[in-house]
């Protein structure tokens, strides 16, 4: 945590302190007390200090874990089991301790929690600019290199997954497979198969992940459709793969297109031009630009092969019809956004760089890298080949 840059933020809020009731599942509330709680418990952060109160079942485990200056538990305020008015009493004198008659909460702060300090006389106001997600959009060294960390571990499990793909045979009509189907040891190859092979992978490398994407064919024409079922030769497969490390809770993002086969030409020619966008976006990347600018480097490529973008047509549901990229860290989607609006970008931004073209006719085409920003450019942290033909 940088919190020179955090009391920067909130030097202007005009309230005594930082207040976060959350569990760990909340990235400002890891970020903050640097505790893996999984039950919710109170971060105060206030005069340059951070402040924890937890149950007394997590409290040993709080006072080695948390980058706190003070953790306290339940009991030290006379509280275990009570009910919902006592454990809003402990809050309440838990803030007051630390000298706090005001508190900013985030925007997704629970209203019971603000409500509840506010009848006791504590003044609450709501932060509606979020300013810890915008502190934590900077990263340290420390945290480049937990993002680094994880997506070495992305990338192991990319080229897994990519062998896997490689390695199929193509069922014809002498097969039990329909023709045309990916096969491995003579059972058709489903993206369900390689996504088992990624999250084996990941877990291997101290990582593990929710969801990913394997989408073939039609599926790839979706941004987010996760993929089902066989695969098939001559067709488009993205491989989306986000994990996070166990060990630091951050996380990593790539994505890759693979064919087993030939192509058609259009795809080719999408494979071509996304590559081309790409490598426009990142050159467009340095501090002091912005993430709308970066964002129209790569639909500039493709508005000129005639493709349609968001940019070009906000109806439109062909073409490149997302942003561009988005900061990552604790969460997989943080600030900054490389889209219309995106402001300006800053040394220590993590972004992910990643333009794509999506028709349920032809497919999808997407590629993924994902860089930090500089004091005079970017440095990808993406170490992964970008070809069409899986190897």
């Amino acid at each position: 945590m940088n919190r020179t840059r955090l009391d920067d933020r909130l030097s202007d809020l005009g309230t005594d302190g930082y207040l976060l009731d959350a569990s760990q599942e909340d990235a400002n509330q890891l970020y903050l007390s640097g505790f893996t709680g999984p039950d919710p418990f109170l971060t105060l952060y206030a005069d340059g200090e951070v402040h924890v109160l937890v149950s007394g079942l997590e409290y040993g485990r709080a006072t080695t874990e948390a980058a706190a200056d003070t953790v306290e538990r339940h009991a030290d305020y006379d509280y275990e089991y009570g009910g919902r008015e006592a454990r809003n009493d402990m809050y309440a004198t838990f803030v007051r301790d630390k000298g706090v008659e005001s508190v900013s909460m985030p925007p997704r702060g629970p209203v019971g929690t603000a409500d509840a300090l506010r009848e006791r006389g504590i003044d609450v106001a709501v932060d509606t600019d979020d300013r810890l997600r915008e502190v934590r959009a900077v990263k340290t060294d420390e945290e480049v290199d937990a993002i680094r960390e994880a997506q070495r571990a992305n990338e192991a499990a990319m080229r897994a997954a990519e062998e896997l793909i490689a390695g199929a045979d193509v069922a014809t009509e002498a097969d039990d497979a329909e023709a045309g189907v990916l096969l491995r040891d003579g059972e058709p190859l489903t993206s369900e198969r390689v996504t088992e092979e990624i999250e084996v992978t990941l877990l291997r490398h101290g990582c593990a992940l929710d969801e990913t994407i394997v989408a073939g064919g039609a599926q790839a024409a979706d941004p987010h459709d996760r993929g089902s079922g066989p695969l098939r030769a001559d067709e488009a497969i993205i491989v989306d793969i986000f994990p996070r490390s166990k060990a630091t809770k951050y996380n990593a993002d790539m994505t890759r297109t693979f064919c087993v086969g030939e192509p058609s030409e259009t795809l080719r020619e999408w494979y071509d031009l996304t590559e081309r966008a790409l490598n426009a976006a990142l050159d467009a990347v340095e501090p002091g630009t912005t993430g709308e600018d970066v964002h129209a480097a790569a639909c500039e490529v493709y508005e000129a092969a005639g493709e349609p973008t968001f940019r070009t047509d906000p109806e439109t549901e062909t073409g490149f019809i997302h942003s561009t990229g988005h900061g990552i860290g604790l969460d997989v989607h943080e600030s900054p956004r490389l889209a219309n609006g995106g402001g300006e970008l800053e040394p220590g931004h993590v972004i992910t760089v990643e333009p794509g073209l999506y028709d349920p006719d032809v497919g999808g085409v997407r590629i993924e890298d994902l860089v930090v920003v500089t004091e005079d450019g970017y440095e990808n942290l993406t170490d992964y080949p970008i070809r069409f033909a899986a190897e």
